[in-house]
């Protein structure tokens, strides 16, 4: 039997909201071991004074795998 544990992150991307997931779980893996899933619960953007999008934010909750 498995036991997980689910951690919220909050990640930024000037660039996608893929590249913000990306940058998430490339971070929650430095310091989580056994991370197995990521869901998306949550995603804005920060728009700039001349209308564009300047900032990809995700809220996301990362599943990570308990060791025995």
């Amino acid at each position: 039997m498995s036991i997980a544990k689910v951690s919220e992150i909050i990640a930024t991307s000037s660039v996608s909201y893929e590249d913000a997931v990306a940058q998430g779980v490339k971070r929650a893996t430095k310091t989580l071991k056994n991370v197995k899933s990521a869901w998306v619960s949550d995603h804005t953007v920060a728009v700039g004074d001349d209308g564009s999008i300047t900032e990809h934010k995700v809220r996301m909750k990362v599943t990570f795998v308990l060791n025995d």
